[in-house]
């Protein structure tokens, strides 16, 4: 099957750097859109950053911060984020739309989830 493997989460002070990898391993046959998602403690799950082929998009918190990237074979998303500040601190989220070799359907997968904590 597939697995999301997310790396690089960790204790950052304010002003700090972190920089998130998730590699999608399996049988894929395509991978439309990546993207990363953070859920705070008593908050909702919310949308960071996501990519495509053609676009990336950010929510409006991490603009100028946060950048979204991805590798040569398009099978690992990285998460640069800068500027860190203590409402960055959240579990961070791998979220995949891929095909798989068998079937060719596209369906949603998930990591396991990093934590990112910002404090001094």
């Amino acid at each position: 099957q597939v697995q999301l493997v997310e790396s690089g989460g960790g204790l950052v002070q304010p002003g700090g750097s972190l920089r998130l990898s998730c590699a999608a391993s399996g049988s894929i046959f395509s991978i439309p859109a990546m993207r990363w998602y953070r859920q705070a403690p008593g908050k909702q799950r919310e949308l960071v950053a996501g990519l495509t082929s053609t676009t990336t998009n950010y929510a409006d918190s991490v603009k100028g911060r946060f950048t979204i990237s991805t590798n040569n074979t398009k099978n690992t998303v990285y998460l640069q984020m800068n500027s860190l500040k203590p409402e960055d601190t959240a579990v961070y989220y791998c979220n995949a739309l891929l095909a798989l070799s068998s079937t060719r359907v596209i369906n949603t997968y998930w990591g396991q989830g990093t934590q990112v904590t910002v404090s001094s």
